[in-house]
């Protein structure tokens, strides 16, 4: 009957009845915290889009957007938008507002039902309808970039490598409060002399810590400062084929 709460929890293929017939009826949690994912990922789609504008744009070029994904310019020619990534970040604000909206209906009604919760369909459904379409464009982009790997190394300076230079005097035993400080000290020292860091002699390095050897030129090497950090997430090759790996096997068990 309609009073056997367990059998119509079962008729509708619920788990277990909800404990609390007052509360159940103005619960909006799942509704809340749907809007909280959409947000959040929207949030990351949007910080991610940020990234390939802006290493798409023509003041970095090192990634090109396909044609699906993108358009030319209404005014100038050779310039091409981003505008799907555009779009994605557009659309983060979108679904943080539907979110606010929920919870601001909420946070002011008492138990059971009232009015305000019909306001509950149109955030939901246009969160809902907004990342079934964020999603799939999304990974369409990502699927249909093209890096671009010699320019990409047109950005690499030497000065990037000062943390090896530093983490060179370590393996010798030196403290890293202190080749943190001498690394710096070799910088400046490149930059008072207008030369790269990679072009500090190993005399000049010497005067600022005997602990340099002549071997110290072997940390001008963007490819072993990479794949000297191994770790579990780290930089190297191994390592970021490791996480792509452990990628793949957490979406085939959720497919």
């Amino acid at each position: 009957g309609v009073n056997d709460r367990k059998a119509l929890a079962s008729d509708l293929n619920f788990a277990v009845p909800s404990t609390n017939s007052m509360d159940v009826t103005s619960d909006r949690d799942f509704v809340a915290e749907f809007l909280f994912w959409a947000s959040l990922t929207g949030v990351h789609l949007s910080r991610w889009s940020e990234d390939i504008i802006i290493y798409s744009s023509n003041e970095f070029g090192y990634v090109g957007l396909s044609d699906a994904y993108s358009t030319g310019s209404s005014l100038m020619p050779q310039k091409k938008n981003p505008d799907a990534c555009e779009l994605l970040r557009g659309k983060s604000g979108r679904n943080i507002g539907n979110l606010v909206t929920m919870l601001t209906a909420l946070k002011g009604i008492p138990m059971t039902y009232n009015k305000d919760l019909q306001e509950d369909k149109e955030p939901l459904f246009d969160s809902v309808e907004t990342m079934m379409g964020c999603i799939p464009i999304a990974a369409g982009v990502m699927s249909t970039l093209t890096p671009k790997v010699e320019k990409m190394k047109t950005g690499l300076s030497a000065d990037m490598l000062a943390t090896d230079l530093a983490d060179y005097l370590v393996r010798r035993g030196v403290p890293f409060r202190e080749t943190h400080h001498i690394s710096g000290q070799a910088v400046q020292l490149a930059e008072e002399q207008g030369k790269p860091l990679s072009s500090v002699t190993v005399e000049e390095l010497k005067s600022l810590h005997p602990a340099f050897e002549d071997d110290v030129v072997s940390v001008w090497s963007f490819e072993a400062s990479v794949e000297s950090r191994n770790a579990e997430g780290s930089t190297s090759k191994r390592a970021v084929l490791e996480a792509i790996n452990k990628l793949k096997t957490w979406l085939m068990e959720r497919q």
